[in-house]
């Protein structure tokens, strides 16, 4: 997974606030912005406990909750730097708890799990309106939604929607493949999700150019879609649960052939860091489960300053250094040296401590890494 989509928030300055929060209204018992506004004076008084400025909770107070308009759960992931919102992110799903923290780094690796597995994908829902293949009154009406699994649910990919009497469905088939084929191409979707009328979609997919034919998956509708949420999210929710993105497989195939001859790849939280420190990382692999997730690191001002221990950062020169949870010790990293995250279960990869990198280049040098260097 790639995280470019965080580099605007780490070229600000700290300190941060980091507030995730439930912002689910469909099924709350009561008042639900009430119950919501109730979350909010928590969240802020934990913010003030950790010493936020007027301008961070003012910040966060005007954006928490402006998403009513999105039905079903969901949450917010919400980011200050100096009395101003650095970026907003909306929640496939809420928070396991909400959370505020305030400090020198984001924290931002919950909202990163929450991007992943990030399948690119297109989704077409084809309807069949009339009451028989003869019925001269009926409709063809196609949905088509482009975008990434799973922030489709709360962001909207690219649409598509079109309704076509019945007698020209054959030939503007032709014509809406196509287009669909552009969609895809646009963001190289994976796979294209196809269902609906049996008959209608059957006919589309003969006329789909033959580069995205291959790629169709058909299943059974299982209930129209809901407004406001992704297209066919209960369809792609099982289809796509527990699946990597065919880039991070390629990644972590790349990982077990180099780790297998001994070659550009690394395991261990020491080694990875070390790896780290010397802007080596390609790839850095997390198993959902591991024990390092709890530990501190120490880091220094530049992302690549980071170490297990205090010592070893200030014997490289680093003069300024604070200790910050590894998370959001290891997010800053990868952003800043422009490496990739896999969040991979340990099923499929198993790593020692739950960390592994796939390296850029095989050579991790002696001595001193030169990005450690005050």
């Amino acid at each position: 997974m790639r995280l470019t989509f965080l580099e605007p928030l780490y070229r600000q300055p700290g300190p941060f606030a980091s507030v995730y929060v439930d912002t689910s209204r469909d099924g709350a018992v009561g008042d639900p912005d009430a119950a919501l506004a109730l979350r909010w004076r928590r969240l802020r008084d934990l913010l003030v406990t950790e010493g936020a400025d007027d301008g961070a909770i003012t910040a966060v107070a005007g954006t928490v909750g402006c998403d009513a308009e999105i039905p079903g759960t969901h949450g917010q992931a919400l980011f200050t730097a100096h009395g101003t919102l650095a970026l907003q992110g909306e929640l496939p799903e809420p928070p396991g708890r909400d959370s505020a923290r305030f400090g020198a780094l984001p924290d931002t690796m919950p909202l990163i799990a929450q991007h992943a597995p990030e399948i690119p994908y297109l989704a077409v829902y084809v309807h069949y309106t009339g009451r028989h293949f003869l019925d001269a009154d009926a409709t063809v009406h196609v949905e088509s939604e482009a975008g990434w699994w799973p922030l489709t649910k709360v962001t909207p990919g690219e649409r598509l929607d079109e309704r076509i009497p019945i007698a020209d469905w054959p030939r503007a088939a032709a014509r809406l493949g196509r287009r669909l084929a552009g969609q895809a191409d646009r963001l190289d979707a994976e796979t294209l999700v196809l269902t609906g009328d049996t008959w209608a979609r059957g006919i589309l997919t003969r006329r789909l150019p033959p580069r995205l034919r291959g790629r169709v998956t058909a299943v059974d509708a299982g209930g129209a879609p809901r407004p406001g949420r992704g297209l066919l999210e209960h369809l792609l929710d099982r289809l796509f649960r527990g699946r990597l993105a065919a880039h991070d497989q390629a990644l972590v195939g790349a990982f077990l052939t180099q780790r297998a001859h001994g070659g550009a790849a690394t395991e261990g939280l020491p080694d990875t860091v070390s790896a780290l420190q010397r802007g080596q990382v390609r790839a850095l692999f997390l198993n959902e489960r591991r024990r390092s997730a709890s530990l501190p690191l120490w880091v220094g001002p530049d992302p690549a300053q980071l170490a297990l221990t205090e010592g070893e950062l200030r014997s490289y020169g680093v003069r300024a250094v604070r200790r910050e949870q590894a998370d959001a010790a290891l997010a800053r990293a990868l952003v800043g040296t422009g490496a990739e995250l896999v969040l991979v279960p340990a099923w499929l990869l198993q790593l020692r401590g739950g960390t592994g990198a796939l390296l850029r280049y095989a050579d991790a040098g002696r001595g001193q890494p030169d990005r450690l260097r005050a």
